[in-house]
């Protein structure tokens, strides 16, 4: 159980660095066409992380 909890902490905290990664590859303009701002990218991630 605690190695099964452990795997899902590191995929969360992976895809959550991967969707930082690549939003943050994007220009401000890129960002505003799907309404996203800077700021917006943690919080996005975070969902995105733990949704999937």
């Amino acid at each position: 159980m605690i190695l099964t909890n452990l795997i899902r902490l590191v995929r969360s905290w992976r895809r959550y660095h991967q969707s930082v990664r690549e939003l943050s590859r994007l220009d401000d303009r890129e960002l505003a066409d799907i309404g996203l701002s800077r700021g917006d990218i943690p919080h996005v991630a975070w969902d995105a992380a733990h949704s999937a």
